[in-house]
């Protein structure tokens, strides 16, 4: 964000509950030292903004303020078109960085009146390579280097790291897997204390977002759906048999499911195709953006040796940190049903990527995408197997999970 505070455009952070975004607010008031927090959870404030908002930023300019941090900006029905007021009225003179949650654009719909006056930020749970930052700082160039030699793969150049510390990685990337990436909960070093945690931040979306502030009839259902879809990481959504499950009709679901990703607890993922007679088009897979919370959904926090949804786990892990590095994302299958987990677009080039457990190989349908796309280069996040090797003409990286 560092390089958007000098500019006259407001920043608007959004992301799930208990992401950081407050934390975020605070170190930036200690950071500009011209600068106003105020939250609107504050029943005065809030009042003041709802009746008379130009007042507010006066009281702010004349304090000698040209910043105002606003948190919990979602809190204020109408916070868009105030803003958009205050930005035209004050734009020269006073800043707005404004935090919501993922109900932010839904309710208030910020976005539509901001257009060309702000910039937007989300702040998700923490990555695997913020995680290891967090929790083995002494790791963290070494993961960088992981990251650094898969780049280079992908460039066309050679593999150049090897796998170190193996046993430590491993160790904390199933708890990350386990207990996911919210800042509170990868501080907390007690595993029940951890659970909690969990426990208090799906109840307060829930209580908070669900049903105070976006007014969804019926929370149970809602979140009947939300443990529904945590059977279902990795796998493509049916509508049918979710509106059958839950006794809820197609439209609700729709709406649902559409909370959850404004929301950030689930995402789907849209298919890659060229075929248009053969390849999937319209299905999509789902994932969640914290497996942490969609294991006390089900609650799950056993080790991933005992469990059966450890591939699933895995495969949603590699989601996460691919989403978080690449911006075109998409998973393969065809009406015969061969699947690829992965396939990143960025580079212009299709790279399929494969996620597989214990000795699992990668399937025909592999096999099938690089004799029809002929990629230049493929990956397999696996166990047991590293190093490059030739299939149908393209270069494949066999890669243990923690180097996605």
């Amino acid at each position: 964000m560092e390089k958007w505070l000098g500019r006259k455009e407001y920043l608007l952070l959004k992301g799930p509950r208990q992401s950081g975004k407050t934390t975020l607010l605070l170190h930036l008031h200690e950071l500009l030292k011209d600068s106003e927090y105020l939250t609107l959870e504050d029943p005065s404030w809030r009042e003041a903004f709802e009746k008379d908002p130009k007042a507010v930023a006066e009281r702010i300019l004349e304090r000698k303020k040209s910043v105002l941090l606003l948190d919990e900006a979602q809190y204020l029905g109408d916070v868009g078109q105030k803003l958009k007021l205050l930005f035209d009225l004050y734009g020269e003179r006073l800043k707005i960085i404004a935090t919501g949650s993922g109900s932010f654009d839904i309710k208030v719909e910020v976005g539509k009146h901001l257009v060309g006056r702000a910039i937007y930020f989300e702040l998700l749970p923490l990555t695997f390579e913020e995680f290891l930052r967090w929790r083995a700082g002494d790791l963290h160039r070494t993961y960088l280097g992981f990251l650094e030699s898969l780049s280079g793969f992908l460039r066309e150049e050679k593999l150049e790291a090897e796998p170190i510390f193996e046993r430590e990685f491993q160790s904390l990337l199933e708890e990350y897997v386990i207990f996911g990436g919210f800042p509170a909960v990868v501080k907390e070093p007690s595993q029940e204390i951890k659970r909690e945690l969990l426990r208090n931040l799906v109840t307060t979306y829930l209580e908070r977002d669900i049903f105070y502030f976006l007014r969804v009839k019926n929370p149970e259902k809602f979140q009947e759906l939300m443990r529904f879809l945590s059977f279902q990481i990795g796998g493509l959504l049916n509508h049918a048999d979710a509106c059958r499950e839950l006794g809820i009709d197609f439209r609700t679901l729709l709406s649902y499911l559409s909370l959850l990703r404004q929301t950030y607890v689930i995402e789907l993922l849209p298919p890659f195709f060229r075929n248009l007679v053969t390849e999937l088009r319209k299905s999509k897979k789902l994932y969640f953006l914290d497996t942490g919370l969609r294991n006390f959904l089900l609650n799950r926090f056993g080790p991933l040796a005992e469990r059966e949804d450890r591939g699933r786990l895995l495969e949603n892990h590699v989601f996460i940190q691919l989403r978080s590095r690449f911006e075109k994302l998409h998973f393969w299958r065809t009406a015969g049903k061969g699947e690829i987990d992965f396939i990143l677009g960025d580079s212009g080039e299709p790279v399929p990527v494969e996620v597989k457990t214990g000795k699992a190989r990668p399937g025909r349908g592999f096999s099938s995408f690089l004799k029809s796309y002929r990629p230049k280069r493929a990956i397999v996040f696996t166990e047991g197997e590293f190093g490059v090797r030739e299939i149908s003409g393209t270069r494949v990286a066999y890669l243990p999970h923690y180097f996605a």
